[in-house]
């Protein structure tokens, strides 16, 4: 016999003793999550996803039933030891997301161990709304940022000229002839898209309706999004052209993105009356979202206590998880031995250059350890390259390798055409170069840029592929250092762009040599962290 109906104190004590260990285990992933809630304006919201999700469990706590058989558990218990691999490995490659999506696991694992599979069919769904208080990784939000910027300010000036107003767009800067305005990743609408994304969640599930009509109220909030942030931009252009730079500034400026926002939630409540009309029902709007009356019945009470011994196998998972994970997350990375780029030759070859140097506003945006830009011109010739490399020592917490396929559209560029080449026959280290090779235009401007990542002695073109062998490396390597290696060359109106090719596959010839002394391999001697 391994049930107990009569220790109902004992009962709650163990599994809250449970939850309680499971929160020291996670303690560094959830105080991450916490910081990323007060400090980044998308995610501020997170603070109520909890609150939420345990409100709606608690008023469906007459559902539940305690199960009394340790095999009614198993499922629960093996996605508890699942989360905790995951914790394990977030804590070995530093890799916050991966243990805060543990954590979620590690609920669900946990009520289903308490609650059997039939008790998850209730909870599952304010489970799942724990998924909106998970950040985002950077390179993520900063890839989503940067394509929602490009979006909102082209259908910001589409607007913009509907009313008879002339205006440029170059990347995200809207020219406005004596004003020029520039979207910046805060209006990129990632503020109004997490928190409407939650809510339309949230309404999808208190909608009374077909599955398809709750999943297009959920979808719709990206483009809701994006079309009233656009608009919000426009309106802004709009009133600058009329009234001058205040009208973008200060107090006006923060009032429309409120304004914004509930005017997003007064559609999404329109977009469900639409539907309810479409049902045949004739709901009023306050009767859109409603808890179903028997969730919260009067008389419901949760089911007696019954002690199963699959707790106390839950107890022993979480503390062997949590001290695998504390083993681990004391490991500092290896920093490899390297030559700083203060001592980068100005001299290639042929090619003679000169130094130039970022703004301390990119050092701060990018985070890096050492970088080098040279612009190099051939002797004898009007021949002119760029060549710009940021190295990262480590790329544990958030100082992560840009990708100018982010970059260069907020330059006011447009990538014309874009693929992946391989140069069996030119090597750094070991590894051949695989590189990707854009062509891009502004106005009458034309520039061939050749660009790969150097991820510890391989080359990478691939950004999720750079990630999967961060993590990789992170774990089997205690190393997390790359860099980026960039060459760009200006292309005349008549030149044929295969003699840009040939131009920088002579420079790479000179280059290749010389970079294994300024960007480890995968064999290397560590040294003490420095920034070079």
């Amino acid at each position: 016999m391994n049930t107990e109906t009569n220790k109902p104190i004992l009962v709650w004590a163990l599994w809250g003793g449970a939850l309680l260990l499971l929160g020291l285990a996670f303690r560094g992933s959830i105080d991450e999550m916490m910081t990323t809630w007060t400090k980044r304006e998308e995610y501020s919201h997170g603070f109520f996803i909890p609150c939420i999700s345990a409100y709606l469990l608690w008023i469906r706590r007459h559902e539940l039933t305690w199960v009394g058989e340790v095999r009614q558990s198993l499922a629960g218990l093996g996605l508890l030891v699942i989360a905790l691999l995951l914790l394990v490995l977030g804590g070995l490659a530093t890799v916050k997301t991966l243990e805060q999506y543990g954590l979620i696991l590690a609920l669900f694992a946990i009520f289903t161990a308490a609650f059997g599979t039939q008790g998850l069919r209730t909870g599952a769904v304010p489970l799942l709304f724990l998924i909106f208080m998970v950040p985002f990784p950077d390179f993520i939000l900063n890839n989503l940022s940067s394509k929602l910027q490009l979006i909102s300010s082209w259908l910001g000036v589409e607007f913009i000229r509907a009313c008879d107003i002339m205006v440029y767009l170059e990347g995200n800067v809207i020219d406005l002839g004596v004003y020029k305005l520039q979207v910046v990743d805060a209006c990129s609408g990632l503020r109004y898209l997490f928190p409407l994304a939650s809510l339309a969640f949230l309404c999808a599930y208190l909608f009374k309706g077909p599955f398809w009509q709750k999943l297009l109220i959920f979808l719709s909030s990206m483009p809701l999004t994006i079309f009233m942030n656009s608009f919000r931009i426009g309106v802004i252009g709009v009133l600058v052209d009329n009234w001058g730079t205040d009208m973008a500034e200060g107090f006006l400026h923060d009032f429309e993105g409120w304004a914004v926002f509930l005017l997003c939630m007064v559609l999404l409540f329109v977009e469900m009356r639409i539907f309810s009309r479409i049902s045949g029902r004739r709901l009023s709007m306050n009767e859109l979202v409603q808890i179903p009356e028997e969730w919260g019945r009067a008389e419901s009470r949760m089911p007696p206590a019954v002690l199963n011994i699959s707790v106390y196998a839950v107890l022993c998972l979480v503390v062997l998880g949590g001290l695998a994970s504390e083993k681990f997350k004391g490991r500092e990375d290896i920093i490899p031995q390297r030559k700083a780029f203060l001592h980068f030759p100005t001299q290639l070859g042929d090619w003679r250059g000169h130094n130039d140097y970022l703004t301390q506003y990119y050092l701060n945006e990018l985070k890096l350890t050492d970088y080098v830009i040279v612009n190099f011109v051939q002797q004898g010739t009007r021949n002119s390259i760029n060549f710009y490399s940021a190295y990262y020592q480590s790329q544990r917490k958030g100082a992560v390798v840009h990708s100018p396929r982010s970059c260069i559209p907020g330059d006011g560029w447009q990538i014309v055409s874009f693929e992946q080449r391989e140069f069996p026959e030119m090597r750094v280290g070991d590894d051949s170069i695989k590189l990707s090779r854009a062509i891009i235009q502004k106005g009458d401007s034309r520039q061939l840029v050749y660009f790969w990542f150097h991820q510890r002695g391989r080359q990478v073109t691939n950004e999720f592929l750079v990630k999967w062998y961060l993590f990789y490396d992170a774990i089997t390597l205690n190393r997390t250092d790359g860099a980026l290696i960039r060459l760009v060359t200006p292309v005349d109106k008549v030149e044929d762009i295969s003699l840009a090719d040939k131009r920088l596959q002579d420079f790479m010839k000179s280059l290749l040599p010389v970079l294994p002394e300024y960007l480890p391999g995968k064999n290397v001697v560590p040294t003490a962290p420095s920034a070079g």
